[in-house]
């Protein structure tokens, strides 16, 4: 008896794409009966890593299928593989264009067997096309007579009155408004489950993030247009967007925070240049779209986040991407005003440290409420170390990697997450007592997906930037260069006084001490931290380096404490020797080059971002390398 158990739990239900297609939508997932089938063909769509696809079979018919992202885990760790199965538990079957067969859409589903050792009757045609179904009833009694021949006891399915969406609205709602009626008439579907073939659907979302208006202009003539987010109960986000008159009309009538009934949209792949949330796709509503807002609905959708490790961060600098974050709160200034360029309005900053167990810290600049609310929480309890979660952030190049959070962003204070239990563990452990560098002082490049590039990537000679007028005038372009440090001079400024704390400059205090604005307290002892310029050659000319800390101590050979103390008690001599000491020594740098103004002069100023010495084995195979090319050519 326990071996036919067995047999049974590990084969399909005779009869079940029939099933599937003859009630291709269900009204509720307690309609649907006993399905398992096969999944044969697994495999990934394209290079993602989320969205399989596979081949539903049941032993006799066969159906192109897509399993929900959400149980891309299951197949990622094994437990289900090809040959597998699965338990239907909701689906949706969609019709393919200029295709007469129709594709399954599973939006949950349970694992029955992770894999079996051949596919149940493999030899088997696959459906053909033009198929006559026939209607469900029939096709359950068709199944019934195969039992024996499969070893599969089927689930009878319950009968059920059949009454139009009309009468169920009359006899229990009524007087139920329109969108909940529009929810009782039609099945609401995850946002996991569509995608660009799929005929009607209605999704219930909330909107978290809305747009301004904006007017454009281009070949086809002028027009508005602005986007949403919006977020379903789940967890999944998708950008939509109105143009013209779906803008005009929908723009008033979209509010954040409010939950939507949605239908009538359309779906494409997402453009990845300009897209702001995790989906492979985006929608775009028209003026024939519904959008009617759910009365006293109180979901809050699951977040999710991608986080990105601090180590990684370099490989989104400046990129329209936008990330997830989650680490070690270090430290945490004062509220700064700052006034914007563009309307003179003076709005809140404020700067947080955070550190993670890649031993990196990263420098995250809060705006607006976010400053002032979250912000002051942090300030008050960052002596604790707390975890923070931080959604939505743009990666700018300030000292090298540098975030900061937009209207969209939404920070959490040690959440309830796997990766909070294993910070904590870390930092408790090892991180509180490990020397931690800012993850910009060693950063090569912002371009490369490991967070840094070879100091022979983009290599040019001085001539090629200081040539060209209209480099870094949009943004700041990053190059290589080989050089040989020129002249220092020993009359500029060389360093500042910083906090030793956050690296900030200090003043003298009243009385003693120095006073650090950005922590807001006193300290009796300060650092010293470079801030110079340098000429740098080479054989196309020479120019004029802004040189920051780090890569000032490998140019000079020691810490600015150090060299004031030789200016100090060694003398004048003794010091100007050290800087042409520094002089005529090769260097590869990592330089960014862009625009600043000063005393309404702009200027190309070019900045040392890391430094690297000269290996003579790796500059010949480079050079050796540029020759073949030549050669090549």
């Amino acid at each position: 008896m326990a071996s036919d158990q067995v047999e049974i739990r590990k084969s399909v239900t005779p009869g079940a794409i029939s099933m599937l297609l003859s009630n291709s939508s269900p009204d509720s997932p307690s309609d649907i009966p006993e399905i398992i089938v096969q999944v044969v063909d697994l495999k990934p769509i394209g290079s993602s890593s989320t969205r399989f696809t596979f081949t539903a079979s049941d032993g006799k018919m066969k159906l192109k299928a897509m399993l929900p992202t959400h149980f891309s885990s299951e197949i990622n760790s094994g437990k289900l593989q090809n040959l597998g199965l699965i338990r239907i538990l909701d689906y949706t079957c969609n019709s393919i264009p200029n295709q007469p067969e129709k594709a399954l859409i599973v939006t949950k589903c349970e694992i029955v067997c992770p894999s079996l050792d051949m596919e149940i009757k493999s030899d088997v045609k696959k459906e053909e096309t033009g198929i006559t179904l026939k209607p469900k009833q029939e096709a359950l009694t068709k199944s019934d007579a195969k039992k024996e021949e499969l070893g599969v006891t089927s689930k009878p399915k319950q009968e059920m009155v059949t009454k139009s969406a009309v009468q169920i609205v009359h006899e229990q709602h009524g007087n139920a408004a329109p969108a909940a009626r529009l929810a009782m008439t039609r099945r609401v579907h995850p946002l996991a489950s569509l995608n660009p073939y799929q005929g009607n659907w209605t999704i219930k979302v909330r909107l978290t993030n809305k747009g301004n208006l904006r007017s454009y202009r281009n070949a086809r003539g002028e027009g508005h247009v602005f986007n949403v987010e919006l977020t379903d109960e789940d967890g999944t986000q998708i950008q939509a967007t109105m143009f013209n008159e779906a803008a005009t009309k929908f723009y008033p009538k979209f509010e954040s925070g409010k939950v939507y009934y949605i239908s009538k949209g359309s779906l494409r792949v997402a453009n990845k240049q300009f897209k702001t949330v995790q989906n492979d796709y985006e929608m775009t509503l028209n003026e024939n779209s519904i959008v009617e807002e759910v009365q006293g609905e109180a979901f809050v959708p699951e977040t999710k986040y991608n986080f990105v490790r601090i180590d990684r961060l370099g490989a989104y600098v400046n990129g329209r991407e936008l990330v997830d974050l989650i680490g070690i709160v270090q430290n945490v200034s004062s509220t700064l005003s700052i006034r914007r360029k563009s309307n003179n309005d003076t709005i809140p900053k404020r700067d947080i440290t955070i550190a993670d167990d890649s031993n990196k810290t990263v420098n995250v600049s809060f705006w607006n409420d976010l400053a002032t609310d979250v912000g002051q929480q942090l300030l008050d309890m960052v002596d604790t170390s707390p975890v923070v979660a931080i959604k939505c952030l743009k990666v700018g190049d300030f000292q090298g990697v540098s975030l900061s959070t937009l209207s969209r962003s939404t920070v959490v204070i040690n959440p309830s997450l796997p990766e909070t239990k294993k910070l904590r563990s870390w930092y408790d452990s090892e991180g509180k007592g490990t020397s931690m560098a800012s993850v910009g002082s060693n950063l090569v490049s912002p371009n490369s997906k490991t967070g840094s590039r070879s100091m022979y990537s983009d290599r040019v000679f001085l001539s090629q930037i200081t040539d060209d007028p209209t480099l870094g005038q949009d943004k700041p372009a990053f190059f290589s260069i080989n050089v040989y440090v020129s002249f220092i001079k020993p009359d500029q400024t060389m360093w500042y006084r910083a906090c030793k704390t956050c690296n900030k400059k200090v003043t003298e205090a009243v009385g003693s001490g120095y006073w650090c604005e950005s922590c807001q307290k006193n300290d009796d002892q300060c650092s010293l931290r470079y801030i110079m310029v340098v000429k740098v050659s080479d054989p196309s000319g020479e120019a004029w380096l802004s040189v920051f800390n780090e890569p000032a101590e490998k140019i000079i050979g020691c810490s600015a404490d150090e060299l004031d103390r030789v200016k100090t008690e060694e003398g004048d001599e003794k010091y100007q020797l050290k800087l042409k000491e520094a002089t005529w020594v090769p260097h590869l740098f990592r330089v960014s080059v862009a625009y600043t103004e000063y005393m309404n002069d702009r200027r190309q100023r070019i900045t040392v971002r890391a430094e690297a010495p000269v290996d003579c084995a790796a500059e010949s195979r480079y050079l050796l390398e540029e020759i073949h090319k030549l050669s090549v050519s």
